[in-house]
C-alpha cells in the first residue's frame, strides 16, 4: 500500500446517488459490458417520472422490456422496489446496524449476491473495512501486487489483508486502480 497510494494523488472513495438507484443500477449492470449496461441503465431511468421504488413498480412489464432489461432483471427490480416500498428494508438504520446484517438483509432480494451487498457497503455506505473475496479484481490485483502474478488463494488474500484492517475498503480500491487507473465505481 505505501507504493501504490502516492501512484493516485488526491483520488478518494466517494458516495453517489441514493440507495435504490444505487442498487438497481447494480442489477441492471450484472452480466453485461459497462457501454451495455449504461445504454439500458440510460433506457430504463428514461420511464419512470422519477427513479424512486413506487414509480418503477406502476412501470409496464413490456416498457421495461422493451428499455432492454432481461425478463430476470425486471422481476429483480420489481422486488428490489418491493422490498423498498415495503419497508423490509431498514434502510434508516443501516447506518448503525454492522455490516453482516446490512448483508443479510440484501441478499434477501432477488438479484443481490454478496458481492453487490458488499460493493453497496463500499461504494454507498462507505464502510470502510469490507474486503470482497469474491471480487476476481481483488484476488488479481493482490496477486500482482503482492505475489509477483502467482496464484492467490482467498486465504492468501485475507492473510495480506490482515495488514490492511480497518480499512480494507480502501485498501481494495487502491488494488483495483492499480489493475485499472480509471476510478472504480458502483
Amino acid at each position: 500500500m505505501k507504493r501504490l497510494i502516492p501512484q493516485f494523488g488526491d483520488a478518494a472513495l466517494q458516495t453517489r446517488g441514493d440507495a435504490f438507484v444505487t442498487l438497481a443500477r447494480s442489477i441492471v449492470g450484472q452480466q453485461v459490458s459497462v457501454a451495455s449496461a449504461q445504454a439500458v441503465w440510460e433506457r430504463f431511468a428514461a420511464l419512470p417520472r422519477s427513479m424512486k421504488p413506487a414509480s418503477v413498480l406502476k412501470l409496464k412489464i413490456d416498457d421495461m422490456r422493451a428499455a432492454g432489461l432481461s425478463a430476470r432483471k425486471v422481476d429483480y427490480l420489481v422486488d428490489l422496489a418491493m422490498h423498498f416500498e415495503s419497508g423490509k428494508l431498514h434502510v434508516k438504520d443501516w447506518a448503525a446496524m454492522d455490516d453482516e446484517a446490512i448483508i443479510a438483509e440484501l441478499v434477501a432480494i432477488r438479484g443481490i449476491g454478496r458481492w453487490t451487498a458488499e460493493m453497496f457497503l463500499i461504494f454507498y455506505l462507505m464502510r470502510p473495512n469490507v474486503l470482497p473475496l469474491d471480487d476476481p479484481g481483488l484476488i488479481a490485483g493482490i496477486s500482482h501486487n503482492y505475489f509477483s502474478g502467482d496464484p492467490v488463494s482467498r486465504s492468501d488474500a485475507r492473510e495480506v489483508a490482515e495488514a490492511w484492517k480497518p480499512w480494507c475498503s480502501v485498501a481494495t480500491w487502491y488494488i483495483w486502480r492499480s489493475l485499472d487507473p480509471l476510478p472504480v465505481a458502483y
